[in-house]
């Protein structure tokens, strides 16, 4: 039997690392590619020296982390790093099979003959959760090498996250890569025309068309999670085959099995398309395991196995006083990304009913990548869509999500709103609307009306550049 010999093993290393040879740039599938507004946050942590982290770049599959591996290693060039001191390794690539982080350590040193004790270097493993153990091997390079800027990746977001946190503690910076967002979806299309600068009273941005920009907010919701999907009429046509087959199927049939030891995948399955289904509705455990006949303690475990698969989010339910339920049987279950709705089942049109839950699912999806408490509201008598809690559990701001010019002409109809935010000390609050922009004041309470779709654009730009990321502006 044949084995995979060295010089094999380092031959392929100078094939994936083409800018150790002239001319000194990557890949050109790679550098073709659009730059995602999170590249450059990126790139701060990537070029932060005076802390000795590795970058954990998470995210789910497809959202563009390999792309963004090579855009940095670009950049790094570019900015005058010598190029045979960065090195990027699939470490899912076959040839690497059964080498450890510290083998394929030496292997670049033999490949690059670069001495990493006392020379800087840039190394980026790509996949890094096919390698076992590597959390703990991660830590000790980090603490061995203090010249290398480690930066490991991976679409396992789940194991990745618990090994960052069990073993990583102190040596690893988390780096969190969602779908798209409708910032960046307009952005990567050249549709930036669409949006006015923040302008109006509310301090959102405006539409210079809003019929168009809400043409191009549908197809965001239907096609925009992903950068190869916005691209691509041929998978547009047919997004069940690239969606389900290549990224869902994927994360259901073999990443969590495989984690978490799930032997009845198609319980797992079931109750995903279930949540898929109802994105954006409130739901019990008792409605999920009778229309399953799944127990409820094990679909409290596929609820968690497939948030930390960043597939959905669970978003818990307040009542009137802003307080948690003690048993919290009912919850709202969002997809992380609009798009996975369409591709199970059909595109959503703007007329249709299930229009109002996508747009509410689409809001939410600008949200899930950042540490911030969203909860909604439901008591007897009404229910409010969403309210930020602060550390203290108190209420910030409220929102509800209309796909409707309705309520801005008959703003008294949205007495739960109002109610709930004089009942918690809220002096004004935001309600999204199809086309309208205004602003009323109703019992005490500033109505801040505005479009859904600039408001999503709103919040995934805000959040880039730090700003007020969508909350009420005074």
């Amino acid at each position: 039997m044949k084995n995979i010999s060295r010089e094999q093993i380092i031959r392929w290393m100078q094939t994936e690392n083409l800018w150790w040879k002239k001319p000194h740039r990557i890949n050109g599938q790679y550098y073709k590619m659009r730059k995602r507004a999170y590249f450059k946050p990126l790139m701060q942590l990537i070029n932060e020296s005076n802390i000795r982290r590795a970058v954990l770049l998470m995210g789910p599959r497809r959202v563009g982390k390999t792309v963004m591996i090579h855009h940095a290693v670009q950049q790094l060039i570019n900015d005058g790093t010598d190029p045979g001191r960065i090195c990027y390794l699939s470490v899912d690539h076959p040839l690497y099979n059964g080498c450890g982080l510290q083998e394929l350590l030496d292997l670049f040193t033999a490949a690059a003959k670069v001495d990493l004790f006392n020379e800087q270097a840039y190394i980026f493993f790509d996949e890094i959760q096919y390698l076992k153990d590597w959390e703990v091997h991660l830590k000790i390079l980090v603490d061995t090498y203090p010249n290398i800027k480690f930066l490991a990746s991976g679409s396992a977001a789940a194991a990745l996250r618990l090994k960052s946190n069990e073993s990583g503690a102190g040596r690893f910076t988390d780096f969190l890569l969602p779908p798209l967002t409708f910032y960046e979806y307009l952005s990567l299309l050249d549709k930036d025309s669409l949006i006015y600068p923040k302008t109006d009273a509310n301090g959102f941005f405006q539409a210079t068309d809003i019929e168009e920009l809400n043409k191009s907010f549908i197809h965001y919701l239907n096609f925009g999670g992903y950068p190869e999907v916005i691209f691509s009429e041929a998978i547009q046509a047919d997004p069940n085959r690239f969606i389900k087959s290549d990224i869902v199927d994927k994360v259901l049939l073999r990443d969590l099995p495989g984690l978490y030891g799930i032997q009845d995948i198609q319980e797992l399955n079931y109750l995903f398309t279930t949540l898929a289904f109802n994105t954006a509705n409130e739901v019990s455990l008792e409605q999920l395991a009778q229309s399953s006949g799944v127990v409820k303690n094990t679909i409290k475990r596929y609820m968690e196995y497939l948030e930390a698969a960043f597939l959905v989010k669970t978003v818990h339910r307040i009542d009137r006083n802003a307080r948690r339920f003690q048993r919290a049987n009912c919850f709202k279950v969002y997809l992380t990304n609009p798009s996975i709705r369409s591709a199970l089942f059909s595109p959503v049109a703007d007329h249709e009913q299930a229009m109002g839950g996508l747009a509410e699912t689409g809001i939410f999806s600008q949200w899930f990548h950042r540490d911030i408490q969203l909860h909604y509201a439901r008591w007897a008598q009404g229910e409010v869509d969403i309210v930020e809690m602060n550390h203290s559990q108190k209420p910030v701001w409220a929102a509800e999500v209309k796909w409707s010019d309705r309520f801005a002409d008959r703003p008294s109809e949205l007495q739960n709103l109002i109610g709930f935010c004089s009942h918690n000390g809220l002096e004004e609050a935001i309600v999204t609307t199809k086309t309208y922009s205004s602003i009323t004041e109703l019992d005490g309470v500033n109505l801040k009306f505005v479009p859904t779709s600039i408001y999503c654009y709103t919040v995934g730009h805000d959040l880039i550049q730090g700003c007020n990321a969508g909350r009420p502006v005074g």
